[in-house]
């Protein structure tokens, strides 16, 4: 039976002021990631177990792949997982790394930039440093989207591992528990998916996620999606080209895929542009939900004449007024202000404040393949604060019973929460 190779892990010269891994993958942008009691953050990703933890001055990474191609079996092999001390040459995890997560731009710049450009987010970003923009897998982000409907981000990780349990392929079992990737769109065209669904909790989205993924998988055709994307920030592996130029609205690239979202199932103006932002990269993508409509109306004049409530006109408004304050990235500044509004980081806010002077000294990184300088910089960072653990009911939630590939008995109708 296949046995996993756990490579060894690596690092990567990452500040928290330019990543901080526990803001990034919970603030609502993906919704697969798992947090271990010693602090780390694991997920199936393009066919290997990923994991990421972090210190101050290093991001940390490692990944699990099965020995062949076949998929590791159900339940765990009896053969150990064995420990790999060298990098194989064609082993691209530090790409799908820098990639993923987004490590390209520098953030120290963009907060400056925002800041300089808007008081409030001055004010509020020095407690909200290191959030990325994650590059997400296109159809990943619109099927978390669609899950996001009605929904909070605790319900949005259930469904999205049980569409993962149930539907995806299985990459392997690390510390006795299974890691399954994301299904494709072709995974949930059969009949039946549906009313699956419906049994495992999804209600009204269950239609949706059916019906556009057979819009996706057969009537448009593989790589669709991703011929969406931003040319400025494409798939791994591919070489970025320009986008256009930046309009108020947004650039031509962006309106068109946002427009051609909406003709799918379940995809509003707020989750397209959340796919657009988060899984296409286009960086002026604004999603206004309840928490950014409460933003404007408190924090930018959005609660008098006009755009007292929430129409097609506000939403296209408020998206215009934040691209005009931070340009084509105005949606990764936005996710900043977002997240400061988010009930789990609440504490962040009455924490304390303390300016620092950071010198980013030259390093070097022990392959020698890079090196990176960085001048003297000034930045506000925040003074320690305790993180609040995950949810506590989130490994109970999280512990499927029973589970199986191919559902039996009747429906069961399930109230939907509001």
């Amino acid at each position: 039976m296949a046995a996993l190779r756990t490579l060894q892990w690596q690092k990567l010269p990452v500040s928290l002021v330019e990543l901080c891994l526990d803001t990034t993958l919970r603030c609502g942008q993906s919704f697969r990631w798992r947090k271990s009691e010693d602090d780390i953050w694991t997920c199936a990703l393009h066919g290997r177990i990923l994991s990421l933890r972090q210190d101050s001055t290093h991001l940390h990474y490692r990944a699990t792949i099965p020995e062949n191609s076949q998929a590791p079996p159900t339940p765990p092999s009896s053969a150990p997982t064995s420990t790999i001390d060298t990098l194989s040459e064609d082993d691209d995890t530090e790409a799908l790394v820098q990639h993923y997560l987004n490590l390209g731009p520098d953030l120290i710049n963009l907060y400056e930039q925002w800041s300089t450009a808007d008081a409030n987010f001055k004010k509020k970003a020095p407690k909200f440093t290191g959030v990325r923009i994650l590059k997400q897998d296109a159809w990943e982000a619109l099927v978390g989207f669609i899950c996001s409907s009605n929904n909070n981000i605790l319900r949005i990780s259930q469904m999205m591992e049980k569409l993962c349990v149930h539907y995806g392929p299985i990459v392997g079992h690390l510390d006795s528990k299974p890691y399954y990737d994301m299904p494709t769109p072709s995974a949930l065209t059969a009949p039946g998916v549906e009313s699956h669904l419906r049994q495992l909790g999804f209600g009204y989205r269950a239609k949706y996620l059916h019906q556009t993924a057979i819009m996706v998988s057969k009537e448009h055709g593989s790589g669709w999606l991703d011929c969406l994307r931003n040319p400025e920030s494409p798939i791994l592996g591919t070489k970025p080209s320009g986008a256009g130029e930046m309009l108020s609205g947004g650039r031509e690239g962006y309106r068109k895929a946002h427009e051609e979202l909406l003709n799918l199932q379940g995809v509003g103006p707020k989750v397209a542009d959340c796919v657009c932002l988060m899984g296409l990269g286009w960086g002026e993508a604004v999603p206004v939900d309840t928490h950014v409509w409460q933003i404007a109306q408190r924090d930018y004049k959005f609660s008098k004449g006009k755009h007292s409530s929430l129409t097609k006109a506000t939403y296209n408004a408020v998206g215009d007024k934040f691209r005009s304050l931070w340009g084509k990235e105005a949606g990764w500044a936005h996710s900043v202000l977002f997240t400061a509004d988010l009930r789990v980081f609440s504490e962040r806010l009455s924490a304390k404040v303390e300016m620092r002077e950071i010198e980013m000294k030259e390093i070097k990184r022990e392959d020698d393949k890079k090196v990176l300088t960085e001048t003297q910089i000034r930045a506000e960072v925040s003074a320690p604060f305790h993180i609040k653990r995950e949810f506590d009911e989130e490994k109970k939630s999280l512990s499927l019973v029973g589970v199986e590939r191919v559902p039996t008995g009747r429906a069961t109708k399930r109230r939907r929460k509001t």
